[in-house]
């Protein structure tokens, strides 16, 4: 026979194991947020290949500029304009440089090539283009599904240029991606705990 105390006491343990159990729950469930905003920041941040910004193009862009802003400038005077509003024939320079890029160039390659690796770290490349980061953050969300506390999470990018392009190497992201970042993690936290209070 359970006396009324014995009732209460196993009442209790099981409100001990339903909380722990929440508590582990919660604690996942930060964990996984705080990785897919860590992952999320530094994929948006990081820098798309973008050929007309690239040093070797800088004359190209400086020239179709002063052509535009030529052009521009004969709209601004009515003598150079039709009835209808349009420069006169032969008035509009029709005139450029090409921007130099390797055939087929698509930037996006170094935000694709971010990815997740639980408990090891991978060395692979890829050579997929997700110039908006959208499929390469999906793949993030997918691949932190499953993570606990207690694993390690090891966020990769293995391109040779990922450490020159956090360091300042591009004009997209002078102060890198990860190291802003790291700057912002307290507040990643703590907003995630914020967001999972059991």
């Amino acid at each position: 026979m359970f006396s009324k105390h014995s009732r209460q006491s196993g009442s209790f343990a099981l409100s001990l194991a339903e909380f722990a159990a929440q508590t582990t729950e919660a604690i996942d469930v930060s964990l996984r947020e705080i990785i897919i905003e860590v992952g999320s920041s530094v994929i948006r941040m990081s820098p798309v290949g973008n050929p007309e910004i690239w040093a070797q193009n800088a004359v190209a862009n400086q020239y179709n500029k002063a052509v535009d802003d030529h052009n521009s400038d004969l709209r601004n005077d009515p003598a150079n304009l039709t009835k209808a509003g349009r420069l006169k024939p032969g008035r509009k320079l029709k005139d450029g440089m090409d921007i130099v890029a390797p055939e087929g160039y698509v930037g996006g390659r170094f935000r694709a090539n971010w990815h997740l690796s639980i408990d090891i770290v991978e060395n692979v490349t890829f050579d997929e283009v997700d110039p908006s980061g959208n499929e390469t953050i999906a793949a993030l969300v997918s691949a932190v599904s499953d993570f606990t506390a207690g694993q390690t999470a090891y966020l990769i990018n293995n391109l040779p240029y990922a450490i020159p392009l956090e360091f300042g190497h591009s004009t997209q992201a002078p102060g890198g991606m990860v190291r802003i970042t790291v700057a912002r993690f307290q507040q990643i936290v703590d907003e995630a705990i914020r967001n999972n209070q059991v």
